[in-house]
Formats: C-alpha cells, structure tokens, sequence
C-alpha cells in the first residue's frame, strides 16, 4: 500500500480519536464536576447514558498469594517446609515512602490530586494521540491501571484455559467502552478507599515478570530483600518493570538495559517532584544493574522446591487440598480459595522421624540402582487417630517433564493414584491378616490346627457370596516347602500359604473382603479401568487374593493394621491438623475421621496377639522393650518385599520392590545387605527413633474363647477299632482318612496313632489320619531288674519272639554282677521289631 493511500485512514483514526477523548473529557467534567448540568451535545448525551449504565464500584479483593506448608521439627516449632502458589505473590499491609514516591512519579504523577481519572492528562493525551495519528498514550491512572489488574487477576482464575484468555483479552481492550468501565470504576474506588490503601492495592497486584506479583514478591526474587529494605535505586528499576514486564523484568539479563532506560526516567521524575534530592538523584543513576546488583533468587515454588526430606509429603499434601473442608464445601470451591492462596496448613509430618526414614531408605536401596527399577518406602501413621507421621521413599521427587533420571519420580509411592501414587503393589502375605480375622470373627480360634500342606485345589471349593462360584485348579506352594499340620498361631507366625488356604476354604471370601473394606483397604488405582478384572476401588476375593495378590498403597496397608492397634476401630490417614488463613484466623484442618469396623476388639486383640507371636521371629522387631506386632509379605518370585511393624501407639509398613519389571529381591544384594532382608533393616531403624518419641504399651489379652475357638478337641482312639474312631471323628465334623498300617506292639488291626495326636485342637472339616497297628511289635522283656545271667536273659527273651539275641562288654564295679546282665538295647518296655536284633550289656570289670 502506497504512503498516500494510507494518509486518509490515519487521519481518520486520528480523527475518531480526538472526538472520542473529547467526548470522554467532556463527559467525565460533567460527571464529576458538574453532575446535575444538562448536555445538549447529542453526542454527549449518548456518552453519558453510556457511563451511568456501568457499575459504579468493584473491590479490590484479596489477591492470590504464596500457601505455605509447615511441620514440626524435633523441638516442636514450626518449621516451613514448601511454598506454593499459582503466582508468587506475598501481600504487605505497608510499604517505605520510596516505594511509594518512585510509583507515582512513574506511573501516575498527579495521584494524589485527582479523583481516579486525571482529566488534564485525559485531554493531553487526546491531542498527542491526535497529533501522532494513532494511539499514543491512554492516560491512565494508577486507580484505572488497578482496576484493570483486579479484572486481570479475574480472569486468570477462570476454570479452563480458553475463558481465562477470553477474559485476559476483554481487560486488556483499549475501546472506548472498556476506559469508561475503567474510569467510572477508579471513581467509585477512589470514594471508597484511601490514596494509600489504592496505592499499596496497585503495589500488590502489579506483575513484575516472571510470575512475579506485588512488590514484596518482586524485591526478594530479584533482589533477595524485602520490599522495606528497598534503597532508592532497586525501588525504582522495579517499579520500571511494570508497564512492560515482558521487556523490563530483571530475570533475564537482556533486559537489563531497557530496564535502566525506563528506571532513570522514574529517578529523573522523582526529582522534579521534589521527592529526592539532587545527590540522591545522581548517587542512584550511578548504580549498574547487572549481576552485581541483581540477586536473582532461586524459584521457591512447589514441592520440587520443597525441603529435601519431605517432597513426596507435599505432593501429598497439594493433592489433598479437595478435601479441606475448611476451604470450600465442593473441591471446585477448595481448588479455588488454594489458588487465591493465604493458608498455612500445619501439617501432622513428624520431621524428625521423616529424616531417619528418608536417610535410611536412601542408604538400603539406593535410588541409582541400575540392576533393577529398585523402589522403597515407609509410611507411618499415628494409631487412633490416622495422622501421618512419616511418608518417605528412596526416590527423589521431580514433576517436571524432564523428571531429572532415573533418580527421580513424581511418584509417591506410599499413596494412591489420586493423590500422586503409582497404581500400588501386590501386598503378599501382608493380606493374610484378613483371613485371619474373618477366622476370628467366625468364631475360630489361634489354637485350632489346620492343614499346612502346598497342594493344588479346586477353587469350586471355596465360597465367595460376593464374586463366586470359581472353577478350575489351582497349585500354590508353601514358602519354606512346609507340610503337615500347624495351629493358626504357629502358621501366622511362619506364614504358611496351606494353612491359611485350609482356613480360607471354610470361610466366606466375601466376608473377608467385607472385613478388609471395614478397615479401609482398598486398591490404589481408583478409577475405571476395563483392563482389569475388578470394579472401581474394589479389592479382588477369589482364592488368589487369600495370598496377597490385590495392589494396595503401602499407606492403606498401615491404616488397617492400625485399626486393629486401636480395637478394630478404623481412623482414615489425615496430612493437615489445621489451617491459618490470610487474616490470622485459625481453621479446621482434616478432621480425625474414626469409625468401628466390621471386627469387635477382641477380635482384634486375638489378631494383634498371633502378630505379636509373629513379630518375635523378625528381624524387623526392635527388641527394646515396646510390645510390637506386625506381619511379613513376599510375592511370587519375591518380586515385591513388605513388613508392617506396629506398637500401641504408632504403625509403619515398609515395602522394598520392584517399581516395575520382575527382578527377585531374593537374588539381589548390595552393599548393605540382601534385597530379601532389606526391609526389615529399614523397619527396624524406622521403627526404633519412632518407639523413643511416642513409646508404646502391652496391648489387650486375647479372649480364652479365640484361642481354642469353635474347635474340636480330637479324642484319643489309641486302641480302638478304626471303625470306632471313624465314627467318633465325622460325628464331631472332621474327615476321616486311613494312614494304613503301621509298626505297633498294639494288637494288629487296631488304631496305633493318630495324625495330629489326640488332644489337638481341630478346626471343623479339618483331617485326622488314623493308622492301625500291624501287630509286628512288642514290648522288650526287662531281663535287667533280676540280673539273670545271659543265658537265661536269652531264653526269655526268644520266649516272647526275639530270636536274635546278642552279647556286649558292660564295665561295673559292683563284684555281684560280674557275669549278670546289667542292661539291654533297646531298653526293657521299649515297642521293637521282633525281627530285629536284641543286645545285652554283661558286666565285667574291665572290658
């Protein structure tokens, strides 16, 4: 386009310009100076009808500000240990003179004689826009310049991204209907508020680049001091910062040059306003703005930024911002007062714990492990009240993109996915607790005997009112290649997969999934996924899960155990205790959220007894002095390692694992020991700094009535026909099954033994293997208490069937029995084969 074609429409733009300043000028006179005047301009007139239809006021609000989180150190003060926020932004109720004085004279030189809209400069800025042909100057004022950053902040708190550019972009027009908004808004804000408190708003709402906002937040990012500790020069070069943060802000040392240009026409503004004097003026031009003036802090913000010990603790914590009450009543409401930002969440972390578990995770499994994705944490909550006292993993946090290596994660392993967890881990054996309390609750006892042994079973065999029936075999195997029979208390403390099986098999899964669900465990994925089997947050109960197959978060594991610690009275995990907002003012935290599962306490008395009895063989168990209870857990392969260790008072679960992939921790070693024990190393520091802060103390007695439970004491058929005893044993709901025959000195065709001997405790539909006498047995004769000689010991001896009869050297002091039998192998009375060779001691004084 040629110069002279384009001549016309500048002119027309500078036209339309001048008339609409003037009739702005006008109008905005007859406002405010003359009210009541009447306009005949149609013009005007139009303008004026324009104005009276806005909004006459709006409030400065509060501005989004910097939340911080806080824990308690070893000496119980407060200690910070994150800082978030959606702008860095730190409100002040006051600023120093200079601050103030190099705002004005940069921004708005007659503040503090106009009524929120300057009409002089209204004018002059009408004929330079006139004069230039285009916009030039929009003479605002600091009031209209803080009206437009509150509809600025506005908008960035819009809920998707496509709103909040539509807001940003309708605050950011410069049309002739969004300055009357302006300028009728900066009216009503100049009648309802000082010069001051519009001034020290503007100061605390202004952007400074960088996701900087307010002065406070901008003199310790860039200068690493607060906003009263500013010195003439530093005040200046800031408030040069805002008309353009995106060209002046100090951030980048590019912009340092246009940053002085703008900051030395502020001090030169400063001087002609009398508001420095000439040395002041020239001292303060004399300062470089280059890396030895600027202080460029580090980002503080987020949990990345978080103190080192306690970053997965953080995440933890942001992410659970939608249930603080106190916050709002939806999460939407919650999101939005954490965005607007002011709270300080006194959090129940213990730092000095957390520093233990951090450290001692880091130096048993090393968060550079290249063998294999080697993960670890440990998770302690308070029993009786679910407060978090620990939350520590071997890996460090990183939620940038990047995620900084294989170091790293924004994974917290101790949780669920919601709240930034993995999708959790096959719990092991860990799992079996719930078997065993749905065996108490049945009415079993702890003494009862079952069926240890590995073996394949029908899983039509298993009752499951919630999921079943199940179908097919299915083979599993003991840990340790255990057989036989156990009690329950001896097969919990060895963790015996048969036993636990047999005691599954006359039990209803579903109530063991009942049970479980009572005590909060649940899967750590919670949400819809049609890749698995399972409904949403639901835990699996068809036979395999009896063994520990379900992926549950460490935490929810901790917060069931607990429960059983407290009587069988379930508290769910809370990470804040409470909340002070912007003004000071104290708010609940999460509120202590307990409530009685589906077991009574002396079910979880009897529990917590044969976990006890478990715990005395861990290495685990700190052994000094505290009563601990707690349970083991290895998966298939041992591809994931668990041991929850617990007091009266507090509960912890350590789990070291694969991350993914299937590596055996069994096979893997390192220098601090091998990967099967690990957990138990860790445990055991953990759990002893624990045990020197909150102590502990014996727990409840289990009831007599859970210990031999609804069993059945197996009779005592020594003797007996095995007719009888068969009879006798499916009477009482045992099975019967024949051992065969056997070596007896018993008649032959009568019950010799029993498996488990009579007197054994037997759990219902349980087995007694009865084996009968062959009668190829007797009782050896004494022919020691007469001293007969050898002869006559032979004679009665083939007498009662022992043909073979030897003679052997026995040394005696007494002269009478020289020659006299003095003792016999195997001794008189012993059951022996009369096939088998007899041997008599002779005496002799030598031999």
């Amino acid at each position: 386009m040629s110069a002279q074609n384009s001549q016309p429409q500048g002119v027309f733009g500078a036209i339309a310009g001048m008339l609409g300043f003037s009739v702005l000028a006008g109008v905005l006179v007859a406002v405010m100076l003359t009210p009541g005047l009447a306009v005949t301009s149609l013009t005007a007139s139009n303008t004026i009808g324009v104005f009276d239809s806005l909004p006459e006021f709006i409030d400065i609000g509060n501005q989004p500000q910097e939340n911080k989180i806080m824990a308690k150190d070893a000496a119980g003060n407060d200690v910070l240990i994150a800082t978030v926020y959606s702008q860095n932004r730190e409100e002040v109720d006051s600023v120093s003179q200079v601050v103030k004085d190099a705002t004005v004279a940069g921004e708005d030189r007659r503040f503090y004689e106009h009524g929120g809209v300057d009409v002089q400069g209204l004018v002059r800025a009408a004929l330079k826009n006139t004069i230039s042909g285009g916009v030039q100057s929009g003479a605002s004022t600091l009031t209209m310049q803080l009206v437009k950053n509150i509809f600025i902040q506005r908008a960035l708190q819009k809920p998707t991204e496509e709103e909040r550019k539509a807001a940003i972009a309708d605050a950011q027009r410069t049309e002739i209907d969004r300055k009357l908004k302006e300028m009728k808004l900066a009216i009503g804000l100049e009648k309802r508020y000082t010069k001051d408190e519009i001034l020290l708003a503007y100061l605390n709402i202004a952007g400074f680049g960088n996701n900087t906002y307010g002065i406070q937040a901008a003199a310790q990012r860039y200068y690493g001091v607060d906003a009263a500790d500013l010195d003439l020069a530093q005040a200046a070069s800031l408030i040069a910062i805002v008309q353009q943060p995106g060209l002046r802000s100090l951030n980048d040392p590019e912009h340092y040059a246009a940053n002085k240009e703008r900051r030395d026409i502020i001090l030169g503004n400063m001087r002609v306003e009398n508001m420095i004097t000439d040395a002041e003026y020239r001292a303060a031009l004399a300062v470089p703005i280059d890396e030895t003036t600027v202080h460029l802090a580090p980002s503080n913000n987020g949990c990345i930024a978080a103190l080192d010990i306690a970053k997965q603790f953080c995440d933890y914590v942001v992410k659970s911002v939608k249930d603080l009450k106190s916050l709002g009543d939806t999460p939407a409401e919650r999101h939005d007062a954490w965005e607007i930002g002011g709270y300080t969440l006194h959090t129940t972390l213990n730092l000095e714990v957390q520093a233990t578990a951090q450290a001692t995770l880091r130096q048993y499994a090393p968060a550079d492990e290249t063998k294999l994705a080697l993960g670890a944490s440990s998770t302690i909550v308070e029993v009786g009240t679910g407060r978090i006292l620990v939350m520590a993993q071997n890996k460090g946090f990183d939620d940038t993109l990047d995620g900084s290596g294989p170091s790293n994660t924004a994974i917290n392993f101790n949780t669920d996915q919601p709240y930034g967890g993995s999708s959790g881990f096959q719990v092991g054996s860990t799992y079996k607790v719930f078997t065993l309390l749905n065996w108490l609750y049945s009415g079993h006892g702890l003494n009862e005997v079952v069926n240890a042994d590995a073996r394949t079973e029908n899983q039509a065999s298993f009752t499951d009112s919630c999921d079943g029936p199940y179908g097919g075999p299915w083979k599993f195997r003991n840990d340790s290649g255990e057989k036989g029979t156990r009690t329950v208390m001896a097969a919990t403390a060895s963790s015996v997969n048969g036993a636990y099986v047999s005691m599954a098999m006359r039990l209803d899964l579903c109530q063991t999934r009942k049970i479980a669900e009572s005590l909060g465990i649940h899967t750590a994925i919670t949400t819809d996924n049609p890749d698995t089997a399972y409904v949403e947050n639901k835990v699996q109960s068809n036979p395999s899960s009896i063994l520990g197959t379900n992926d549950i978060a460490p935490m929810t594991v901790a917060a069931a155990y607990a429960a059983l610690a407290n009587g069988g009275v379930y508290c769910k995990p809370i990470a804040v205790d409470s909340i002070t907002n912007s003004d000071g003012e104290e708010l609940p935290g999460q509120a202590i959220e307990c409530n009685p599962s589906l077991i009574d306490a002396e079910v979880a008395a009897a529990a917590v007894y044969a976990l006890e009895g478990a715990m005395k063989g861990y290495a685990a168990n700190p052994r000094n002095g505290i009563p601990h209870m707690g349970k083991t857990g290895t998966t298939d392969s041992s591809k994931q390692t668990w041991v929850v260790n617990s007091t009266s008072e507090v509960t912890s679960v350590t789990w070291v694992g694969n991350i993914v992939g299937n590596y055996p921790m069994r096979n893997y070693r390192n220098a601090a020991g091998s990967g099967g024990t690990l957990r138990h190393s860790i445990s055991k520091a953990v759990m002893s700094h624990a045990d020197q802060i909150y102590g502990g103390g014996a727990f409840p007695a289990p009831p007599a009535r859970l210990l031999t439970g609804a069993g059945v004491t197996l009779d005592n058929f020594i003797g007996q026909t095995p007719e009888n005893a068969k009879s006798i044993i499916e009477a009482r709901g045992l099975v019967y099954a024949d051992g065969g025959q056997v070596d007896s000195d018993l008649p032959a065709g009568v019950v010799a033994s029993t498996n488990p001997a009579p007197g054994t405790i037997m759990a219902t539909g349980q087995t007694v293997t009865v084996y009968t006498s062959n009668g190829s047995m007797t009782a050896v004769p004494d022919v020691v208490t007469g001293h007969p000689d050898f002869d006559s010991a032979e004679g009665t001896l083939a007498s009662a069937g022992f043909d073979t009869v030897s003679e052997y050297c026995a040394v005696t002091t007494d002269p009478l029995l020289i020659g006299k039998v003095v003792e016999s192998q195997p001794a008189p009375g012993t059951p022996y084969q009369r096939t088998n060779e007899v041997k008599l001691g002779v005496g002799k004084l030598t031999c």
